[in-house]
Order: structure tokens, then C-alpha cells, then sequence
């Protein structure tokens, strides 16, 4: 590299700004989404009694989301069910159970892979409460992997809201995943979500830590 080449590249450099920060490339950490359900006021009040209010059991890692004390059972067509699938808050603008492929055998039906409240067209389910049951339409999905992340972190990773990415999981038996959605918040916890039977898949760890491949 001649001088004017350098003195070219010091100044694109410049112009460039620092770096964003945040996390580092291969520094995202997995998390893994066991079956839940997210709940409406009108549905909580169904299936707890009217009035009913979540109680927290424990803070999750994305801002304001929560584990609740509350569970329910699920109930497919097959009329096998389900205990203790615990409600995550708050409350939201759609009632749905997200859970895994191994548990729609289990229940007799096929769910979806959805982003998380795009329930249309998925099969029913029931839920059982003490207070009640409820018998939704539609609201049974595989919620599709996904990575949450702030407007930062996207810049840091070269991605933007709404991306497909694929992401390696190294080990015995490693695997790569595909149509990995990409979820962008101003408040966001850096984390990649998986169901289950995808974290089985990959035998998952954790602590663990993967990459976005480029």
C-alpha cells in the first residue's frame, strides 16, 4: 500500500466515525423457550376468574417480560393434555400457545411456524384454568426461531429488523440454522430464542454463545 492509499484509507476511516459498540460478532447468547402461553385480559379473566391480575414469578431477559405464577393445562383434539405450561407476562392483544412440534403430536395437532401472534389459520387449542376453560379457534404455533436485539446491536451484526440470517451451533453434533428472524427494539436483550426440540436438535448447552453466519 503506497502513501496515497494509506492517507486515502485513514481518511474514509475518519469520515466513518468510531465503531459502533455493542456486542461483538459470535457473541450471542441462547436462550431456550420451553412451552408457554400469552394471555389477554378477557382470557385471563376466563380461565382465573374477573379480575384476575398475573403474578410475577420472575423477570425474563427481555425488558418488561416476565414469568408468571400462574400455569394452565392444554388440551388438543387427541383429548391428551398438558400440565403446568406456565403463562408469560404481560398481558397481551392475542391469546396463543406456543409450543413444540414433540407437543403437537402429543396433542393431535399440526401448529405452524409463526412469528408470535399471527395466529390465523393456526388449529385450536384449549386451555384449562381454575377458574375456567377456553376453547380457542386458532392459537396453537411453533414460534419461529428469532433473535432479539436493540438498533445497535444490528448495526454491530449488519442486520436490520425483519432479516432471515442463519446461525451455527458448533459441537458434536452441529448443526445450522436457517430463517432465523431478526427482531429489532429499542429495548431488547441480546438473545436468540429456540423451541426445544430445536435446542434437542442441536444439543444446546447452556451458557452458550453462536454465530451469525455471513
Amino acid at each position: 500500500m503506497d502513501d496515497v492509499e494509506r492517507i486515502a484509507e485513514e481518511v474514509l476511516r475518519r469520515l466513518r466515525g468510531p465503531e459502533p459498540q455493542g456486542a461483538p460478532h459470535g457473541a450471542i447468547p441462547v436462550s431456550v423457550s420451553a412451552r408457554h402461553v400469552h394471555v389477554t385480559h378477557e382470557s385471563l379473566g376466563r380461565l382465573f376468574g374477573e379480575g384476575h391480575r398475573l403474578s410475577k414469578l420472575r423477570d425474563l431477559m427481555q425488558p418488561g417480560e416476565f414469568a408468571c405464577e400462574e400455569c394452565v393445562t392444554l388440551v388438543g383434539p387427541s383429548m391428551r393434555a398438558i400440565e403446568g405450561v406456565r403463562i408469560l407476562g404481560p398481558v397481551r392483544s392475542y391469546t396463543q400457545a406456543e409450543i413444540s412440534r414433540t407437543d403437537g403430536i402429543r396433542l393431535g395437532i399440526d401448529p405452524p411456524v409463526r412469528k408470535s401472534g399471527d395466529v390465523a389459520g393456526s388449529p385450536p387449542i384449549t386451555l384449562v384454568g381454575p377458574g375456567g376453560t377456553l376453547a380457542l379457534r386458532e392459537g396453537g404455533i411453533r414460534a419461529t426461531r428469532h433473535i432479539h436485539m436493540t438498533e445497535r446491536d444490528a448495526e454491530v451484526h449488519a442486520v436490520r429488523d425483519g432479516d432471515l440470517v442463519r446461525v451455527r451451533f458448533p459441537g458434536p453434533k452441529a448443526l445450522v440454522f436457517e430463517n432465523v428472524l431478526v427482531r429489532v427494539a429499542k429495548a431488547a436483550a441480546l438473545e436468540l430464542h429456540l423451541d426445544t426440540d430445536d435446542a434437542n436438535a442441536a444439543d444446546v448447552r447452556l451458557p452458550m454463545t453462536v454465530d451469525i453466519l455471513r
